[in-house]
């Protein structure tokens, strides 16, 4: 996935939330709906994410050192999971609270035309973001479902973004179910109401971005699909005869590391053997552009029954 569609979701929703929060918390100052005030928290906390993610965009570019030999590539699914926490703790839990506060202590909503005017306009804008982010991640997606390219997407600015803006878009129906049957009825626990489903569908979403974002840290290798074209690459010619085993690990969004034993001819001289490796190495990286770091290790291939491998059995000082 393109770091620059990313990016462009990601600035888009900037925009959109920065300005939506100021108008919401003047709105929910003049009216006293705590379901804008949960909003306007919501939008602050959705914009604070998105300067995390681009900051983790740009960390991750730094270049490989000493101590990282890999690169900063999972920089960015440090930052995504720094966002699930902000968007729990600042968003959901704010949000609850309020809620629960203005549920014990229900007052009417004054000034009602500014908040639903409000959140109509937000609607607008929230959509226009939702709309950037699958524009931009439309292209990735393929013939996977919404909910297929959010599980498996490696770069996680578009789905964080994604889920962000439905999220948001959601929230905003709630909030404004929430202010207008307030309006109708009088009653602020109908307000109240809507700022307890705004607080529950952001931990939602927090919980699923956190599931996803931990998944990422902990190390996922390459798709079946890319698994498939690997071996298919590898193959493709007389320098390997079969893959004893393959191994695959994302190092970053846009970098996987491939790791695999091949069985070669015994018979072929050393020189050979290697200049057909630097061969196997250039199809893997034309067939799944992603395989940046590979490394082959060349191996006879053995009829009879192979030697139990050796244990090294380190043992604590007497």
């Amino acid at each position: 996935m393109s770091a620059s569609g990313g990016t462009r979701a990601i600035l888009a929703a900037l925009a959109a939330n920065v300005g939506i929060a100021i108008v919401k918390f003047v709105a929910a100052a003049i009216s006293g709906s705590a379901a804008m005030l949960a909003e306007g928290v919501h939008s602050l906390a959705d914009s604070a994410n998105q300067l995390l993610l681009l900051l983790g965009g740009r960390r991750a570019r730094r270049a490989a050192d000493q101590e990282h030999p890999f690169g900063h590539g999972r920089e960015r699914y440090v930052y995504a999971f720094v966002v699930s926490i902000v968007l729990f703790t600042i968003g959901g839990v704010f949000s609850l609270y309020e809620g629960i506060e203005k549920l014990a202590d229900p007052h009417p909503i004054t000034n009602w035309w500014l908040p639903v005017a409000v959140l109509v306009i937000a609607i607008g804008l929230e959509g226009f973001s939702l709309r950037t982010a699958l524009r931009e991640a439309r292209p990735h997606k393929g013939s996977q479902s919404w909910v297929q390219f959010v599980r498996r997407a490696k770069a996680p600015e578009l789905p964080v973004v994604m889920l962000e803006d439905t999220a948001a878009l959601t929230g905003l129906v709630f909030a404004l179910l929430g202010v207008g049957l307030t309006v109708l009825t009088g009653n602020g626990v109908f307000d109240a109401i809507g700022t307890i489903l705004i607080a529950l569908l952001l931990i939602a979403v927090a919980i699923v971005l956190g599931i996803e974002t931990k998944s990422l840290l902990v190390g996922e290798g390459a798709s079946a699909a890319d698994v498939e074209r690997i071996k298919a690459a590898a193959l493709d010619g007389p320098e390997v005869e079969s893959i004893v085993h393959l191994k695959t690990l994302y190092l970053g969004p846009d970098e996987l590391m491939v790791g695999m034993k091949v069985a070669v001819d015994g018979d072929r001289r050393l020189g050979d053997v290697a200049a057909g490796i630097d061969t196997v190495e250039q199809r893997i990286r034309d067939a799944v552009p992603a395989a940046r770091v590979i490394y082959v290790e060349p191996d006879v291939l053995r009829t009879g029954p192979r030697p139990p491998t050796e244990a090294i059995v380190i043992r604590a000082a007497d």
